[in-house]
């Protein structure tokens, strides 16, 4: 009916037709094409240069112009017949590849998607959520590697189809090819090309200096300036024979791998030694070198079918020799998960796959840097953790949706998933998982010492907040993550403190911690409001996060801030003192018995305050959260008494006593009163307005990592006489009204 070879592309030529018309049709491909004569002619109705590859479309029965397409991107709605289709930006559907991270604070992740380009993302937005403000692409193609310059992040090398390399810069948003043969081999066929390469071709940057920069063909190569020249560091490791027959025309399985079908498909370098590297290749072979390439062993563990794809190899940083690998066989029908591991550099490898649900083949596995033996594996279902060096495997899912987790790094405490579907992930904090023990576990109540607390903003935002419609994803805790493990219920009040350098407490939670009724006045829907729950005393693993502040000052009023994100707590100000970097303690008290961890506070990075600056920050914000109480607690006194006086004139026998009670309540009063003082006028501000102005001042105090300025200092010292004379205005009125009669 129609021979146009456009129609049928690769995999994904579906066919659908229109369930009221039978001479509507739709095929899928790199466009999707309309029909209205059953087949004979088409056009394109969507679809973008590059090709978006659509996959499936659903057509309403009962409205044939409601349409929703999938495509490697995503899925899109029209309801107009394909005139307008909506946005598939607003879902969380990127098929990533690799994942690599750099070592700036807060770390960016990098990561290239099926058909959607490359990915570079801060971990932690300053805004308070992960939005596109934080996202920027790395000017390499969509599949590959993505590795960023640890001399220079702003560098991104990343790699492509045909054997093409990318060096881009952020600073100027160029990508210059540099791949080690200009011309690109894609589609060729590897029996054709002097170099091949497959979908995707790995990347790897050493960390040392020179900070060498590595490529897999079917050979290594190396640059050490940048890849402005390359050289060949190895043979071809795939397993291709010279002079192997049959391989021209249709080339059998069995021949394949010496025909010279394969490429390298990881690469993994030496944490301890520059001259070290690691290969394995698509063709099931994994080989090392211990000179720099001079000379190479063939590791590979016995047994190992061709054709298995060693997707990723692994270098334990805290044991020389100890490597694990991660091998894909899917493509052989084997569904079984493979995992690795040596601790003789290769001589002898054990399997430790099996604790996996079988079926569920992997495509990576790494090991902490902080805790031997406890390993992380990315499984086609999702992520597990090991902590007997693969003896035993459990679930590592949490609220991780069900995706093929391809790819895996451990940054710091965090680690980072590269999902093929559900885009990318970050586990905050595995500082338990490390310090996991059966001890732990055995305990009544364990608490586990926190990892080191930077001092971050929540939010820094001074604009209008994103609206809810506003894809995002949620920050890392900003402030400090305590963990502890109770074995059953507590029977009374779970107490967490802080404790500063010298003892004294900081901050004090409890379980039975009611949620705080502040005066402010909510403008805005309810859903912007999350209160954070007090520590818990259930049975199990618990996590609260401190927030480096001390107890929230009192205040007439509080203003809800405008740095708010929907779906977390919009938090309202003033705000307690944020406390200075320096050494803390976490105290854990349940059922009278007491346990402590120290707590390590840092100044953020990326800024340049000292520690002088920051003491005389929390110095006078600190100071200034004591008049704001000192305010309070008096103007709590005058409403006291003002209910006294409407008590005794509305009593009996208040007599010659009443014009009295009366001056006192109008005394009284003017304390109360929230209009600002006149300029240039004798009139003084009431205790009201100065704890107004008192908050703004803490406000600006600590609106970043800054000393005071003099101006925040000479107003601080203005409105502390302004203070202590109304406090003496009020204690002069105490005794007036003590000696009317008024107690």
């Amino acid at each position: 009916m129609n021979s146009d070879a456009g129609l049928a592309t690769y995999y994904f030529g579906r066919v659908t037709s229109d369930p009221k018309n039978p001479d509507v049709l739709y095929v899928m491909g790199q466009s999707i094409r309309r029909s209205e004569d059953g087949g004979k002619t088409f056009r394109i109705v969507k679809g973008a240069p590059g090709g978006d590859d659509y996959h499936h479309l659903w057509i309403n029965p009962g409205h044939p112009d409601h349409m929703v397409t999938a495509s490697d991107q995503g899925t899109v709605v029209t309801v107009d017949g394909g005139k307008t289709w909506s946005d598939w930006y607003n879902q969380p559907t990127g098929q990533f590849y690799h994942v690599e991270t750099d070592d700036r604070f807060p770390y960016w992740v990098y990561s290239g998607q099926q058909d959607s380009g490359t990915a570079g993302t801060v971990s932690r937005g300053d805004y308070g959520a992960l939005t596109f403000r934080e996202w920027h692409p790395v000017g390499a193609e969509e599949r590959g590697w993505d590795v960023p310059d640890p001399a220079d992040p702003e560098i991104v090398y990343g790699s492509g189809l045909g054997g093409n390399v990318i060096r881009f810069d952020n600073r100027t948003g160029q990508g210059t090819q540099i791949s080690p043969v200009v011309e690109s081999t894609y589609a060729r066929r590897p029996t054709e090309v002097k170099h091949r390469y497959t979908w995707i071709s790995p990347v790897a940057v050493s960390k040392k200096k020179p900070f060498a920069l590595y490529f897999g063909s079917q050979v290594l190569f190396r640059s050490t300036d940048r890849g402005q020249s390359w050289t060949e560091v190895s043979p071809d490791l795939t397993g291709a024979v010279p002079g192997t027959p049959g391989c021209d025309g249709d080339v059998t399985l069995a021949n394949a791998r010496a025909c010279g079908f394969g490429v390298i498909y990881t690469i993994a370098l030496s944490p301890h030694d520059e001259r070290e590297i690691w290969i394995g290749t698509d063709s099931g072979l994994i080989q090392t070198t211990k000179d720099g390439g001079k000379t190479w062993s063939d590791v590979t563990p016995k047994g190992l079918l061709p054709w298995s794809k060693v997707a990723t190899l692994d270098l334990s940083s805290l044991e020389p020799g100890v490597v694990y690998a991660a091998v894909d066989t899917h493509r052989l029908d084997d569904f079984t998960p493979h995992l690795f591991r040596t601790r003789d550099s290769g001589k002898t490898w054990t399997a430790i796959g099996s604790g996996l649900p079988p079926g569920e083949y992997t495509t990576v596995v790494r090991a902490d840097p902080v805790r031997k033996g406890l390993l992380y594996a990315g499984t086609v279902d999702g992520a597990f953790v090991s902590f007997d060096d693969g003896g035993h495997w459990q679930p590592l899912q949490g609220n991780l949706p069900t995706a093929w987790v391809e790819d895996l790094q451990v940054h710091g405490n965090d680690l980072v998933a590269a999902t093929n579907g559900r885009a990318l992930w970050i586990l905050d904090d595995v500082t338990p998982l490390r310090q996991l023990t059966p001890a732990a576990i055995a305990a009544a109540a364990h608490l586990f010492a926190p990892a080191a607390a930077v001092r971050v903003r929540r939010n820094a935002n001074h604009d209008t907040p994103l609206p809810p419609e506003t894809p995002m994803g949620r920050n890392p805790p900003s402030g400090a993550v305590i963990d502890y493990v109770l074995k059953r219920a507590a029977s009374g009040p779970v107490v967490l403190e802080i404790l500063d350098s010298a003892g004294r407490v900081v901050r004090k939670y409890s379980s039975t911690d009611e949620p705080e009724k502040l005066p402010a006045r909510r403008y805005f829907a309810e859903d912007w409001l999350k209160p954070p729950a007090p520590p818990s005393g259930a049975a199990g693993h618990h996590r609260f996060l401190w927030d480096l502040r001390g107890p929230r000052p009192k205040a007439e009023q509080y203003e809800y801030s405008i740095a708010a994100v929907y779906g977390e707590n919009t938090p309202a100000d003033p705000e307690g003192v944020l406390v200075p970097p320096g050494s803390y303690t976490v105290r854990l008290t349940v059922e009278g018995t007491s346990s402590m961890q120290p707590l390590s506070v840092r100044p953020d990075p990326r800024g340049t305050a000292s520690a002088g600056d920051y003491s005389k920050q929390f110095e006078l914000a600190t100071r200034t959260a004591e008049d704001m109480n000192r305010a309070a607690d008096a103007l709590g006194e005058i409403r006291a008494l003002r209910k006294r006086i409407d008590a005794a004139r509305k009593s009996p026998g208040t007599g010659d006593s009443a014009k009295a009670f009366g001056d006192i309540d109008a005394k009284a009063a003017a304390f109360e009163a929230t209009a600002a003082r006149r300029q240039g006028t004798a009139t003084e501000d009431s205790l009201a307005r100065l704890s107004a102005r008192l908050s703004s001042l803490l406000l600006a105090v600590e609106s970043g990592d800054a000393q005071p300025t003099a101006q925040a200092s000479a107003l601080s010292q203005e409105l502390r006489r302004a203070l202590e004379k109304r406090l003496a205005d009020w204690n002069a009125l105490k005794r007036e009204a003590a000696g009317s009669g008024l107690r």
